[in-house]
């Protein structure tokens, strides 16, 4: 007596309707995906009246024959930390642009950059852009 069932179940997946299913979803996300805003506090900011802070930077210039000045007001090098903080005093983002002549040696930029690396004051190295032919 053999029996064989007449409704046998295929194991075989069809790959074609998987494809299908993927390209849908893709299509779906990609029409959405506009739709959805970030997470954001919409805030009402206050507006401000009167005078606008006005950020002090200082110029430091080194020349070629080592002599420092900040603005036009020529300094030792010993006494430079304590002007640079008696003129920064009460600041509230003290910056220093840096001015260093070609030929200077390095040391000398360096110290300049350690005395507004202790006082923690923002630097900014000027330099002459490179003209472009």
């Amino acid at each position: 007596m053999n029996l064989r069932s007449r409704n046998k179940v295929s194991a075989d997946f069809s790959m074609s309707s998987m494809t299908d299913i993927v390209f849908l979803l893709l299509i779906f996300f990609m029409l959405t995906s506009p739709a959805i805003t970030p997470e954001a506090l919409d805030l009402i900011l206050p507006k401000a009246s009167g005078k606008t802070t006005n950020v002090q930077s200082l110029s430091v210039s080194i020349t070629k024959d080592l002599q420092i000045y900040i603005n036009d007001e020529r300094v030792s090098s010993s006494a430079l930390e304590g002007l640079l903080k008696q003129k920064l005093a009460g600041e509230d983002d003290p910056t220093i642009i840096l001015r260093a002549e070609e030929g200077v040696p390095i040391e000398k930029a360096v110290n300049v950059m350690d005395i507004a690396n202790r006082n923690r004051y923002k630097i900014v190295l000027a330099v002459k852009p490179e003209k472009v032919n």
